[in-house]
């Protein structure tokens, strides 16, 4: 199964649009898409409940409480990232206690993920070792000091659970409680914090003028798509990025452009700059990102836009890594850069040195912490790292016989 939730939706004002079948987690490069489809059916606002759910398909079967109610796209999206992230048993405590409480609110099944791991659901009653130290991990959050669990006995552990009676028998299990109680970490409007793709950047969100009572931090996870970045800011009644107040709480930043920007002091306006950042830096692989870290400190830039043009132009570096003298760095260019066909048999008539000084001189490149580095681009460097770079001018015979 491709999905977590596969929910067929539809405009309770306006059935005669039809209805929409959306499977979640939606997928990063089809959210856009998918928000887009559902605007067309008058679907899909940021902060409404505005979708009825007519069917729901899920391994989690509970959830087919969720039919007749509404709910919003996004409430959607958040829970099925949970469950994804659930582990084996999980799933299990999730059912069951959602049957014994009767959920059948979409906010009252999300705050469930995030204590469900708290109860105890016994599905075979044969192993009772088993079910007493699972239980015994259950009362204390999942981990237990090895000392604790050679000393317990599982099996009277679970014969006192038992006999404890306060089980509740659900189809998905028979269920003991262990004192839960629903705490409300989500509110219904603003989403805790939960790292789900890896991003590279979490930014609190939160309105300049401060919140409203009642209210909490909204979370962005960049890179982010255009809608998901203005649903965010709607979701703390935030208009415009310059009106909002960012506060960073995450990063998996390249060190080295970490270290070059400011991320204590942000504001609202940088936004979008951080966004193209990180869209730029994410498909990078590790050697780019290598390179990346070099080049920033080739260029001593400190500038978030200068650090997206130097990360979309990693093409116009050259990059060995780990060199740190000439003579590594001609050596590296006469045994491995493949432009050379190298003769180990004339090892002692090579001079690395004085090679790799003559390339040096060339290239106009520098040593660093990271390797050896150097600007091969048509355009001067300054020019590159501008916003939006002129053109070089091509080479060669123009219209009107002029030439560059």
């Amino acid at each position: 199964m491709s999905y977590v939730i596969k929910a067929v939706l539809s405009n309770p004002r306006h059935p005669e649009c039809g209805q929409i079948t959306i499977p979640f987690p939606i997928p990063a490069d089809q959210y856009d898409q998918t928000i887009e489809m559902l605007q067309a059916m008058d679907l899909g606002y940021s902060v409404n409940r505005d979708c009825t759910v007519d069917e729901v398909d899920s391994h989690y079967r509970v959830l087919g409480a969720l039919n007749g109610t509404l709910v919003n796209v996004d409430q959607l999206d958040y829970l099925a990232k949970r469950l994804d992230s659930f582990c084996v048993g999980e799933d299990a405590q999730f059912q069951a206690m959602a049957h014994k409480m009767e959920l059948a609110d979409i906010k009252d099944f999300i705050n469930l993920t995030f204590c469900c791991q708290q109860a105890t659901v016994i599905t075979n009653f044969s192993d009772l070792e088993s079910i007493g130290r699972g239980h015994f991990l259950n009362l204390n959050g999942g981990s237990a000091r090895t000392e604790e669990l050679e000393n317990l006995d599982g099996a009277e552990t679970a014969l006192l659970l038992i006999d404890s009676g306060g089980e509740t028998v659900t189809p998905y299990g028979v269920v003991y409680s262990n004192g839960i109680v629903l705490e409300e970490l989500y509110n219904g409007h603003q989403f805790p914090a939960y790292l789900y793709d890896n991003p590279l950047m979490v930014l609190e969100i939160t309105p300049n003028r401060g919140l409203a009572e009642g209210k909490n931090p909204e979370y962005l996870y960049l890179p982010a798509s255009e809608h998901q970045i203005e649903r965010t800011l709607l979701r703390v009644h935030v208009d415009t990025a310059s009106d909002a107040r960012l506060r960073f709480d995450f990063n998996e930043l390249p060190e080295k452009v970490a270290d070059a920007l400011d991320l204590e002091q942000l504001s609202g306006d940088d936004l979008p700059s951080f966004n193209r950042l990180c869209q730029a830096i994410e498909p990078l692989t590790d050697a780019d990102i290598e390179k990346l870290n070099a080049a920033v400190l080739m260029t001593e830039t400190s500038g978030i836009l200068s650090v997206c043009r130097l990360a979309e132009n990693l093409d116009q570096f050259s990059f060995v890594p780990g060199v740190q003298t000439p003579e590594e760095y001609g050596k590296y260019m006469i045994q491995q850069s493949g432009h050379f066909e190298y003769d180990k048999n004339l090892e002692g008539f090579y001079d690395y040195r004085r090679y790799g000084e003559q390339r040096i001189r060339e290239d106009g490149g520098q040593f660093n912490e990271c390797g050896y580095v150097a600007y091969q681009g048509a355009i001067p460097l300054e020019e590159l790292m501008r916003d939006n770079p002129e053109e070089p001018c091509q080479q060669g015979p123009q219209m009107g016989g002029l030439s560059c």
